[in-house]
């Protein structure tokens, strides 16, 4: 791996920006791993390895959720134009907001992790009779469109949302250390708050409720290690799901040319997504480059912002496509 990509880690986990992290990279065929730091600050805590699983946090919109909706729209079970009441009839004031327009962040409604004292069925009615504010509008980025989508997903795929994820990525792509319900031993701890140590539970407040009752939802909760991420973005780069690049490079469910961690190179079509836990993907299909960082750069305490991560995910990016 680039020299430069290794003496930047060292910098950040100097600045403390996280304890350790792991980048994986593929660039003109060539696939590379390395893992850099500990899994906390403490002085006897353990190196990370290449296969340590991470929370991936927001990642989970877009692997597996949006990613998932793509294909069922290729598959013709599912349509972007499709209001989103065809398939949850009990939906209030919807506003006859589409797929696309949750693909997109267009309809707002409730902060999922306000309703974190609920449990999850009343967080799942609570989000559906409220609906959304108002009519779809400029995209403003929530939770509440990928939670909705995952419902969608479940009922439009007559399987969990765990079950559908497995079946369409997960176990064709080998992808053996990528879950919604992973082993807390095998997990970096994600931060230390009201909940004591969050490891191997999801960090966000909502998804956490979900995945203690056993239920996986779309907007967040999915644990992954770097090499199985890679194995979904070299699939990409193999055309092996089109019609996700395809959706992917319109910004369907994916981020798309964002400069904010993307870098100064970032192309037209350059997607991917971040991760509030300090998680990050990108795949440029022109370039066939892709770049996953992961780490738990929230523990032990969440920063004041996410500027320093985005400094460094921007910092890599460039020297990847440098």
């Amino acid at each position: 791996m680039d020299k430069r990509i290794s003496a930047r880690v060292e910098k950040a986990i100097a600045e403390k920006v996280f304890p350790g992290c792991v980048i994986g990279v593929i660039h003109g065929g060539v696939r590379e791993v390395q893992a850099f730091g500990s899994f906390t600050y403490e002085s006897d805590s353990p190196s990370v390895s290449e296969n340590i699983i991470y929370d991936v946090a927001s990642i989970t919109k877009s692997i597996p959720t949006a990613s998932l909706a793509l294909m069922l729209i290729a598959e013709g079970k599912l349509s972007l134009g499709d209001e989103v009441r065809k398939y949850i009839s009990e939906l209030q004031n919807h506003y006859e907001a589409t797929i696309e327009d949750l693909l997109r962040y267009r309809v707002h409604g409730v902060q999922l992790s306000k309703l974190h004292y609920k449990t999850f069925e009343e967080i799942r009615t609570h989000a559906l009779e409220q609906g959304f504010d108002g009519p779809p509008s400029e995209a403003v980025y929530t939770n509440l469109p990928a939670f909705i989508l995952g419902l969608v997903l479940e009922r439009v795929g007559n399987a969990s949302l765990a079950a559908l994820s497995n079946a369409y990525f997960f176990k064709p792509l080998g992808m053996s250390n990528t879950t919604f319900f992973p082993s807390p031993s095998d997990c970096a701890p994600t931060e230390i708050d009201d909940r004591g140590v969050v490891q191997g539970l999801p960090h966000d407040e909502s998804a956490y409720v979900f995945a203690k009752a056993g239920h996986a939802v779309g907007h967040a909760g999915l644990f992954s290690t770097v090499p199985d991420i890679l194995r979904f973005l070299e699939a990409l780069l193999a055309g092996k799901y089109s019609h996700v690049v395809e959706g992917a490079e319109k910004g369907l469910g994916w981020q798309l040319n964002d400069t904010n961690f993307m870098g100064q190179h970032a192309g037209p079509k350059t997607f991917g997504k971040t991760g509030f836990t300090g998680t990050s993907v990108l795949c440029d299909i022109p370039r066939a480059t892709a770049l996953v960082i992961l780490s738990n750069r929230t523990y032990p305490k969440r920063p004041p912002n996410g500027d320093a991560i985005n400094v460094f995910r921007r910092d890599i990016a460039d020297i990847l496509f440098s």
